[in-house]
C-alpha cells in the first residue's frame, strides 16, 4: 500500500527472529502482538502501529496503520480451530460449543486480553466467511505487489 521498498527476509517463526529484531540486525518487523507485548513494554521493543482496523484494548494508545496515514490496511491476525475434512457435524457442533465454553470463561478472556488478543468465537460458517474472504483479500495483494515463490 505504501510502495515502500522492504526487502523480506524468511524467518522460521518469532522464536528465530526475535533475537535478530532485539539486537538490531533487524530494523522493523510485523510480529504478531501476543508475542511481543511483553517486549514492548518492558521497552525493550517500539511499536509503531497495529494492523488490525481496530485499536487494541491492551494498548490503546497505540494507532492502526489506517489512523498512520494508510487507509483500509488490515492484516489482522487470527487463531482458529480447525478439523479435518469430513468431521461429522456432531463433532464440529460439539467441539464448537465446548470452544465457546472455555473462550467465555473469564479467567480465559483475561489471559487472552492480557497478550493482546480478542476473544470472537464465530460460529463454524462465520469462520469458514472469514477464510473464505482472506484467501480472496490476499491473493489480491499478492498479485498487485508481483509476490513470487522463490526457490
Amino acid at each position: 500500500m505504501a510502495r515502500v521498498d522492504i526487502q523480506h527476509v524468511p524467518y522460521r517463526g518469532n522464536p528465530s527472529l526475535l533475537p535478530d529484531l532485539l539486537a538490531g540486525r533487524l530494523t522493523m518487523a510485523f510480529p504478531n502482538i501476543a508475542v511481543v507485548l511483553p517486549l514492548i513494554r518492558e521497552g525493550k521493543l517500539r511499536a509503531l502501529a497495529v494492523t488490525s482496523p481496530k485499536r487494541t484494548a491492551e494498548m490503546p494508545e497505540l494507532p492502526t496503520m489506517a489512523e498512520s496515514g494508510y487507509p483500509g490496511f488490515d492484516a489482522s491476525a487470527w487463531f482458529g480451530l480447525m478439523a479435518p475434512a469430513g468431521t461429522s457435524a456432531q463433532i464440529i457442533d460439539q467441539l464448537y460449543r465446548e470452544t465457546v465454553r472455555i473462550l467465555t470463561l473469564e479467567d480465559t478472556r483475561r489471559r487472552l486480553a492480557d497478550l493482546g488478543m480478542t476473544v470472537v468465537a464465530n460460529t463454524p460458517a462465520e469462520f469458514s466467511s472469514v477464510i473464505k474472504s482472506d484467501i480472496s483479500r490476499w491473493a489480491k495483494v499478492i498479485k498487485e505487489a508481483g509476490i513470487r515463490l522463490s526457490e
